[in-house]
């Protein structure tokens, strides 16, 4: 088995016929390695360039580290397609972004780049012609994919379904496991089927994702943190981060920041209105820029600790 983060350590697993070792991005302290067979990327490269355009001679930015397994997968499907990976977004075609990345960076690039958005929910108000969404994970690699997170359709050869809303998945892209004995999210059962306990909804054949099932406890009630944030996000003007901070009497409760001022008074007025008291946050704050992760994720605990 090879374990790192470059085109070329998994080139050289491809090649040697091994297994690789990938962190996840999720936490960057101490990331948990997932181990997964070569070919269970190799084997979702004709969709993924269906769903990109990602094809010989096209020019990829890709501005997140590639300790991130979608901004590796990114770069190590271009080198085997043909595409290069580019420094700078005016000189591509493509790009590869996480939601809060093309919050922040999308405006760099031209309106006939394609963009290809994963590693989070990316809202409906995000949807744009030239921008396509997946959802994924980095133990099920992908799972569905659209034009928004409520606009998600199985990505070409994934099983998916709901059990008690929980996304569980079957498909030739799962990953073997996880390193050195390392527990985390993912459960399989025998029938093949794999989870890392997302939670999704059914409309028709269209899967909405929801997100992973963080909660808070709130005198006594349990608030599913990813319910709250798609409530609100459905009528804020920009991004909305939902996340949970301790209270003294009520043991926790529901904070929100968000990154258009105007949002505070519309979405407190919402939260009064649609929401019952245990799922209407407490805490309310306006930040100019989300903190973002290495991985370029939403940093929730840096939120928490303002």
């Amino acid at each position: 088995m090879i374990a790192g983060v470059s085109v070329r350590a998994v080139l050289e697993a491809r090649e040697l016929g091994v297994p690789i070792a990938l962190p996840t991005s999720g936490t960057t302290d101490r990331p948990r390695m997932v181990v997964r067979d070569t070919e269970s990327w190799w084997a979702s490269f004709e969709a993924y360039s269906e769903l990109t355009g990602v094809g010989s001679g096209a020019a990829v930015w890709v501005p997140g580290p590639l300790s991130a397994t979608m901004n590796l997968f990114a770069a190590v499907h271009a080198e085997v397609v043909g595409a290069r990976v580019v420094g700078e977004p005016g000189e591509a075609t493509h790009a590869c972004l996480t939601p809060a990345q093309l919050d922040r960076l999308g405006g760099e690039l031209g309106p006939e780049v394609v963009i290809c958005v994963a590693g989070a929910r990316l809202e409906r108000r995000a949807a744009a012609a030239n921008v396509v969404h997946y959802y994924g994970a980095a133990e099920l690699s992908f799972v569905a994919a659209g034009t928004h997170a409520d606009d998600l359709r199985p990505f070409d050869g994934v099983e998916v379904e709901l059990r008690d809303g929980e996304i569980w998945v079957r498909s030739p892209y799962v990953c073997l496991g996880y390193a050195d004995g390392a527990t985390g999210p993912l459960r399989t059962d025998p029938d093949g089927w794999a989870t890392v306990g997302d939670r999704g909804r059914w409309s028709g054949t269209t899967l909405s994702v929801l997100g992973r099932p963080g909660a808070v406890t709130t005198s006594g009630a349990t608030v599913v943190i990813a319910e709250v944030e798609e409530r609100l996000a459905s009528v804020a003007r920009g991004p909305v981060v939902v996340f949970g901070v301790p209270h003294a009497v009520l043991g926790e409760v529901l904070a929100v920041a968000v990154v258009v001022e105007a949002d505070l008074a519309t979405l407190r007025e919402y939260a009064r209105e649609h929401l019952p008291p245990s799922h209407r946050p407490r805490r309310w704050q306006f930040v100019g820029e989300l903190p973002l992760t290495p991985g370029g994720k939403i940093d929730r605990a840096r939120l928490a600790r303002v």
